[in-house]
């Protein structure tokens, strides 16, 4: 959940619309649904005609909801419109007398653990919580993934991990540049910690992995994907987006390098009004980094090019550029290059290139 996502509150009742702007005093942003006619008992209240349209668009915008209604009410009207649970935003139900303050959709990665919690101690209601990694004391991974900026890639199987802690089974966690293990040390009978080696990735799960590789995944691994990998790109003036992209796309397959974890692009300054790289970057949902030709001339690069010198006045630009975004000296991928794209790829951070 967005802490700059506006909470929509919905009441139907005198009662509930009293305590819906008690909690709009304490939730800064929120706004107050009241059905038309209830208007008059609310300073700040929203009318509306139909409750499932202020359901819908709050879906639809992806806005954490507290609902003080019953409880069948919200489950009536949210059945068609729930997608999934990393989509669909926070439910939380009340009682119009503010006792019980109820997680009802997306608990962890919609937030709706944190939310009723939230609303629950602005007016002493008990929070209801009731996913089972919560109740039992476990760490909620869809959560620590999240807050980490690791990517999920295959959510379902999230509960095969979970469902093994509930059960008592150790879960192997591969975790090379350490993302998660530290997150996890609190609960040591939880995971066997196991390093990237083939004989590792080759074994059925429950397991995890946390890294920016591709293998030949067998059944029951989950993946998550740090933002690790920063790709240095130079080319021609007037470049083509397709040629930039294809050439990206191709030598993440080539070196099994996984586009989930592509964190930005990088070039030079004088490349920072390219049309092909700025659009690259915006159909990878990426930012586009751009670095003087000083700062680049200092990077020591493996395949620097007297051409290159020669024409922008740095011995290199992909290879530079991405050891410079990437904060770091792993070049995973040299330079690699078509007739009008140079492209580089290196690692965020410490830890084995391999």
């Amino acid at each position: 959940m967005s802490t700059a996502a506006p909470i929509q509150i919905i009441a139907l009742t005198p009662a509930g619309a009293a305590l819906g702007e008690r909690l709009c005093q304490h939730l800064p942003g929120a706004q107050l649904h009241l059905p038309t006619k209830l208007q008059c008992h609310s300073r700040q209240g929203q009318g509306f005609a139909s409750l499932g349209a202020v359901l819908a668009l709050a879906f639809q915008q992806r806005l954490p909801v507290v609902a003080i209604m019953a409880t069948g009410i919200v489950v009536r009207h949210l059945a068609p419109l729930l997608q999934g649970k990393d989509v669909d935003p926070a439910v939380v139900v009340m009682d119009e007398r503010g006792r019980f303050a109820i997680s009802l959709v997306s608990g962890h990665l919609g937030g709706a653990n944190a939310l009723a919690a939230r609303v629950a101690a602005v007016v002493g209601a008990t929070p209801v919580i009731t996913t089972a990694s919560d109740v039992q004391g476990l760490p909620a991974l869809d959560t620590l993934a999240t807050g980490l900026d690791l990517f999920i890639e295959n959510l379902p199987q999230i509960k095969v991990i979970q469902m093994a802690w509930l059960t008592g089974e150790k879960v192997r966690l591969v975790d090379p540049q350490g993302y998660l293990s530290p997150v996890l040390t609190g609960w040591p009978d939880l995971i066997s910690l196991e390093p990237e080696e083939p004989q590792s990735l080759r074994q059925p799960g429950p397991a995890v992995y946390v890294g920016c590789r591709e293998y030949s995944w067998p059944a029951d691994w989950l993946r998550l994907r740090p933002k690790n990998l920063v790709a240095g790109v130079g080319c021609n003036k007037g470049t083509p987006v397709g040629e930039i992209l294809a050439l990206l796309e191709q030598t993440l397959s080539r070196q099994r390098l996984s586009r989930h974890c592509l964190s930005s692009l990088a070039t030079i300054t004088l490349k920072q009004d390219e049309a092909g790289l700025i659009a690259a970057a915006r159909r990878l949902g990426v930012p586009l980094q751009c670095f003087p030709p000083e700062e680049l001339a200092l990077i020591e690069v493996p395949n620097p090019s007297p051409v290159v010198q020669r024409h922008m006045g740095v011995a290199s630009v992909c290879e530079a550029a991405a050891l410079r975004a990437a904060g770091s000296n792993i070049l995973l991928v040299p330079k690699q290059k078509t007739a009008n794209v140079t492209l580089a790829i290196a690692q965020v951070g410490s830890g084995s290139s391999a």
